[in-house]
């Protein structure tokens, strides 16, 4: 009985033992690097958290991943969940009779989409060219983003005042933008207000800031501010909320 009783029990602790080695960790070196992947995922939530800052480029290896990202169908449905958010939120605000109530969207990658553009700039691994992008502005051709244009038309015909706040300069690309935005269906906001000569050279946060603050100043409550860059949430005059778009191919200071 006894020897039975040693016999069971060497088997046991055999079969412990291999149980802990099996489930040893990876340690150190001999640990294998994430794949592509899942690089690009922690890299694009990185981003899109804000964890990542001035970046200049999409990294290389992520090429395929953000233009899977973007074309694939995950970022309408990203899109949709923060359009269904705003959309929450502006239905429990309620409007005075004042006409003051306001909001603000920013205008590319936020009304229009760039996309087809940076298509050619390999979804973001190219460098910024403000010559290439300027010249695809003035063709005005590019798409509404088709949830935002909803979000639009609800907060118009919802007796908001809408005000665009692009970066774009005024003196060039002024009248292509508003031709863009009016051929896409914006139709009805209550300003569309570029980057003038007495802005340039100074970051999207100073310009944006200045901006609502002048819009605040007017007797305008700004309830909401949307757009696909942290640099138009960040600042003064922020409104009540903000609320961020994805965009993983390109940062804007």
């Amino acid at each position: 009985m006894k020897r039975m009783q040693e016999a069971l029990l060497f088997i046991f602790l055999a079969v412990f033992s291999e149980t802990i080695n099996g489930a040893r960790p990876y340690s150190g070196e001999s640990e294998p690097p994430l794949d592509n992947a899942s690089y690009c995922l922690s890299w694009r939530v990185a981003v899109e958290a804000n964890n990542v800052r001035g970046w200049h480029t999409v990294p290389t290896q992520c090429m395929r991943y953000v233009e899977t990202y973007m074309t694939g169908g995950q970022y309408e449905q990203d899109l949709k969940l923060v359009i269904d958010q705003i959309v929450s939120y502006m239905d429990s605000i309620d409007l005075s009779k004042d006409g003051m109530d306001a909001w603000i969207l920013d205008v590319d990658d936020t009304c229009i989409t760039n996309l087809m553009y940076y298509r050619g700039k390999r979804f973001g691994c190219d460098p910024y060219d403000p010559t290439g992008f300027k010249t695809w502005a003035q063709r005005g051709g590019c798409p509404a983003i088709s949830a935002v244009l909803d979000l639009f038309s609800k907060l118009v015909d919802g007796g908001f005042k809408v005000f665009l706040v692009t970066g774009r300069d005024e003196q060039t690309l002024a009248q292509a933008t508003r031709d863009n935005l009016h051929t896409q269906g914006f139709i009805g906001y209550e300003q569309l207000i570029l980057r003038g000569a007495a802005y340039k050279g100074r970051s999207a946060v100073m310009f944006k800031s200045e901006i609502r603050k002048q819009i605040a100043l007017q007797g305008y409550r700004i309830w909401g501010n949307v757009g696909d860059q942290w640099s138009d949430l960040q600042g003064d005059c922020l409104g009540n909320r903000t609320f961020k778009l994805p965009n993983p191919m390109y940062f804007v200071p």
